[in-house]
C-alpha cells in the first residue's frame, strides 16, 4: 500500500488553469515545459479548482438496443457509435492524474469498454479480460487467451467486440471466427477463465452461403434489435482494383440461441450474406439501429435488415479520391488509413454520418428512411489549402433531439503506415505494426496534419442544412475524443506542439475553446497510441493509455474529510452519477433534483464522520436546497439539518448560490447509522443527492 501510495502522490499534476484564470484559454498557454507528471507533482499535491461551469446537455438520442449491454458497452460506447457518453467526467477540481501500471501485457489496455457491472473489459494476451485498472499495477481477474486456452494461432479483434445484454463478450477473431464468451457467474462474481459458449467460423460458413471464396477477412460484428448478429469483411485498404471478394451478412438470433442452448444448429440454415461486388469492403465498425444494420464500405452506405435473408433497404454510393500518402517534402511520413471514408458511420434515429475522401472531405447525413444524402459540407476547410485531410476516426455524434445534431470531426491523416498500399498488406489485422505509421508512434503528433471542427446539421422547414460552429486548426488528436452531455465537454489528450507536452484537455462543446488542460509528461512515449479515451461509469474517471504501458486517470478529488485533512478519501471508491428527476420522485425526493448523486465510501472512520462534496453548478436561495441520501431499503429520505450544510471553500455560509461558483456539501455520518450504506464495521458508504 505504502509504495501505490507513493506512485499515486508522484503523479500528482499542477493543472494549467488555476483559480481566478480564465477558463477560455488559448491551447498551450501557462503549460509546464520539460517536465514529466512525476515532475510536476509532490506528495498529497492536487491541481487546484479551475473556473469551469457545468453546461449540462440534453441525454443522447439512442434508443437502447435490448442485446446490448446498458452501460458504455463498446469503443465507440454504443451501438449508433456516437462516441458520447451520459455519464459524469472531470470538471476541474482538484483534478489529479492517477496511473495503474502495466506488466503482463503488451500494451496499456487499449480498448476499453466495460460491462454493466462496471468491470473493465480489456485486450490481453491476444484476447480479453476482466482487469482492475485502478490498481497500482493493473490485475486481472479473468480472462480468455486463444493462446493459453484455445490452442493459438489466432487473436481477438478487440476493437470490434462488445458486452451483450446478458454481460457476454461478443467477439471477431483474426481468424474470422465470431466467439461469444461468458466472463461472469450469476451474481456478478468474475470468472477466473472465461467460458467460451459460442463459436461460429463465420467466413467458412458465408462461403457456403455464397459458394464463393471471400478473398477479405472478417472485420467487425454488431447485434441488430432483433438479436441478429451482423458482420462484415473488409479492412482499412481495400482497393477497388484488386477485385477482393467481399460480404456483409447476419446469423439469425434463432441460431445464436440454439447453440447457447446445446442444440445443433445447421450453419447453412442460419448465416445469410449479401455479396458485394469485387473489390468492395467494409473499412471499420458496424451500428445498429431499430432500422437495421448500416455498414460503410469504401464504396457505399447500405441499410440492411434481415429478412430470412439480407434485405437491402438502400445503397448509398459516395466518392473518394483513394488511398492519401505523404508526399516529398511532407512533414509526415505516414498517411491515411483508408481508401474510402475509413470512418465507423454515425447514427441518429433519423440520419446515418460519415465522411467521404475525398479533396476536401466531406461530411454527408442521409436519411435513415431513404438513403437519400439530405445534407453535405465540407469540412476542414480552415486548414492550409495544401494540408492533407483523411477523417478517420469514429466521429462524435450528438442529436439533442429538438433538431439539431453535432458532429465533431477529427483529422488523422499522417497516422496510418505506409505500408498499408503493399500488395500483400492485410489491414483488417489490428496492430500497431500493421497499421500505423512508426514515426508517428515514435515521434508525437507532430506527424499528424491537424484540425477539429464542429459540424451541425439542422432540420429546417425545407429540410437539412450544414453549419460550422467552430473549427481548431492548432489541434492533432488521435485519442478518439469523447463527450460528456452530463458537463457539456469533449474530452481529449493532444500534445502541444511547441513544448512536446502531452495534455488532457477539455473543449467547450459551444465554442471549441480550451477550458482545461493538465500535463502529463512530454516524453515521446506518452503518445496515447490512437486509442480512446474510457470513461466508464464512477463519474470521477477519464482513462487514457501511454505507449509507456502506463494508463493514466484523470480524477477530481471532489470529496474530502475536513476534519481530517490528511487523509485521503480513495478516489476509485467515489462516484457521481446523474440521477434523473423520475428516479429522484419515484425513490422519494421531493422537488427537484439538484447537481449529481454522489456516492463515497470511506475506510477506517470514527463513529461520526464528515464527509465534504465539492459541487458545482448549484444556484438559488441556500435554505431553499434539502440534502437527501440512501438508506439501505434503496429510498431516499431527507437528511435533518443539523447533519449537513452548504458553505464556500472559505468556510462561509452563502445566502444565495451562484452556478460559477464551488461550494462544499458538509454532511455528518454515522456508522451503521441510517445513511450509511457499508455493512463493513468502521467503513462508511453514503450516497447523497440535493433536492430544490
Amino acid at each position: 500500500m505504502k509504495k501505490r501510495a507513493f506512485i499515486i502522490a508522484m503523479l500528482a499534476c499542477m493543472v494549467t488553469a488555476t483559480a481566478g484564470s480564465s477558463v477560455n484559454m488559448a491551447y498551450g498557454e501557462g503549460v509546464q515545459t520539460g517536465e514529466s507528471a512525476a515532475d510536476i507533482g509532490g506528495a498529497g499535491q492536487a491541481a487546484e479548482t479551475t473556473e469551469i461551469p457545468i453546461k449540462p446537455l440534453a441525454a443522447k438520442s439512442v434508443d437502447e438496443n435490448p442485446y446490448m449491454a446498458k452501460s458504455d458497452s463498446n469503443i465507440h460506447h454504443d451501438c449508433y457509435n456516437t462516441d458520447s457518453t451520459d455519464e459524469v467526467l472531470p470538471v476541474g477540481i482538484y483534478s489529479e492524474i492517477n496511473v495503474s501500471y502495466e506488466k503482463t501485457n503488451a500494451n496499456a489496455s487499449p480498448a476499453i469498454f466495460f460491462d454493466t457491472y462496471g468491470h473493465a473489459v480489456v485486450p490481453f494476451l491476444g484476447g480479453l479480460a476482466i482487469r482492475d485498472i485502478n490498481a497500482g499495477e493493473t490485475k486481472t481477474e479473468g480472462y480468455f487467451s486463444p493462446k493459453e486456452q484455445d490452442g493459438g494461432g489466432y487473436m481477438i479483434q478487440s476493437s470490434y467486440s462488445f458486452v451483450d445484454e446478458s454481460n457476454r463478450l461478443v467477439c471477431p477473431t483474426s481468424n474470422n471466427h465470431v466467439l461469444m464468451l461468458k466472463t461472469t457467474d450469476e451474481e456478478g462474481n468474475v470468472l477466473p477463465q472465461f467460458e467460451k459458449v459460442l463459436d461460429i467460423d463465420v467466413k467458412a460458413a458465408a462461403e457456403e452461403a455464397l459458394g464463393k471464396t471471400l478473398d477479405q477477412n472478417l472485420l467487425s460484428v454488431v447485434f441488430d434489435y432483433e438479436g441478429n448478429l451482423w458482420f462484415a469483411t473488409g479492412g482499412f485498404r481495400i482497393y477497388p482494383d484488386r477485385q477482393q471478394q467481399g460480404a456483409m451478412g447476419y446469423i439469425s438470433r434463432e441460431a445464436i440461441e440454439g447453440i447457447l442452448n446445446g442444440k445443433e444448429v445447421i450453419l447453412s440454415d442460419s448465416v445469410f450474406v449479401y455479396e458485394l461486388a469485387p473489390g468492395e469492403g467494409a473499412e471499420n465498425g458496424i451500428a445498429a439501429s431499430k432500422d437495421g444494420a448500416v455498414i460503410l464500405t469504401n464504396q457505399n452506405c447500405y441499410l440492411l435488415q434481415a429478412d430470412n435473408g439480407v434485405k437491402k433497404v438502400w445503397e448509398t454510393p459516395y466518392e473518394s479520391v483513394g488511398a492519401k500518402e505523404s508526399e516529398e517534402g511532407d512533414d509526415t511520413t505516414g498517411g491515411g488509413l483508408a481508401w474510402g471514408g475509413g470512418c465507423s458511420p454515425s447514427l441518429t434515429p433519423d440520419l446515418v454520418m460519415f465522411t467521404d475522401n475525398q479533396s476536401p472531405v466531406n461530411l454527408l447525413a442521409v436519411d435513415m428512411k431513404t438513403g437519400e444524402v439530405v445534407a453535405s459540407a465540407p469540412v476542414m476547410e480552415a486548414l492550409p489549402k495544401d494540408a492533407q485531410v483523411s477523417v478517420e476516426n469514429s466521429a462524435i455524434v450528438y442529436d439533442n433531439g429538438e433538431g439539431t445534431v453535432s458532429t465533431i470531426v477529427c483529422n488523422w491523416f499522417g497516422a496510418g503506415s505506409a505500408s498499408l498500399g503493399n500488395a500483400d498488406s492485410d489491414s483488417s489485422i489490428q496492430s500497431y505494426a500493421n497499421i500505423y505509421d512508426e514515426n508517428w508512434l515514435r515521434q508525437g503528433n507532430r506527424m499528424i496534419t491537424p484540425g477539429v471542427e464542429r459540424v451541425d446539421t439542422i432540420k429546417t422547414d425545407n429540410g437539412y442544412e450544414m453549419r460550422s460552429i467552430w473549427c481548431r486548426s492548432d489541434l492533432s488528436d488521435t485519442s478518439m475524443l469523447k463527450l460528456s452531455t452530463a458537463t457539456g465537454y469533449i474530452y481529449g489528450y493532444v500534445q502541444n506542439l511547441e513544448t512536446g507536452m502531452w495534455q488532457y484537455i477539455m473543449l467547450d462543446f459551444e465554442t471549441g475553446e480550451t477550458a482545461f488542460a493538465m500535463d502529463v509528461a512530454n516524453k515521446p512515449g506518452y503518445n496515447n497510441m490512437a486509442i480512446g479515451m474510457y470513461a466508464g461509469n464512477s463519474g470521477n474517471a477519464l482513462y487514457c493509455p501511454t505507449g509507456y504501458l502506463e494508463l493514466l486517470r484523470l480524477q477530481d478529488r471532489f470529496v474530502y474529510l475536513p476534519e481530517m485533512p490528511y487523509r485521503k478519501v480513495n478516489l476509485d471508491q467515489a462516484r457521481r452519477n446523474v440521477l434523473s428527476q423520475e428516479t429522484f420522485e419515484a425513490d422519494g425526493g421531493q422537488g427537484m433534483v439538484a447537481g449529481w448523486l454522489n456516492t463515497v465510501t470511506v475506510e477506517n472512520v470514527h463513529p461520526n464522520t464528515t464527509v465534504a462534496i465539492r459541487m458545482k453548478g448549484l444556484s438559488g436561495e441556500t435554505a431553499a436546497f434539502k440534502l437527501y441520501a440512501y438508506g439501505v431499503d434503496g429510498k431516499l429520505a431527507e437528511v435533518p439539518a443539523e447533519l449537513w450544510h452548504i458553505q464556500t471553500e472559505s468556510g462561509e455560509i452563502p445566502e444565495a448560490l451562484s452556478g460559477d461558483t464551488l461550494y462544499e456539501v458538509h454532511m455528518t455520518v454515522e456508522d451503521s447509522g441510517s445513511f450509511d450504506l457499508s455493512d463493513t464495521e468502521k467503513e462508511i458508504q453514503v450516497s447523497a443527492v440535493l433536492g430544490n
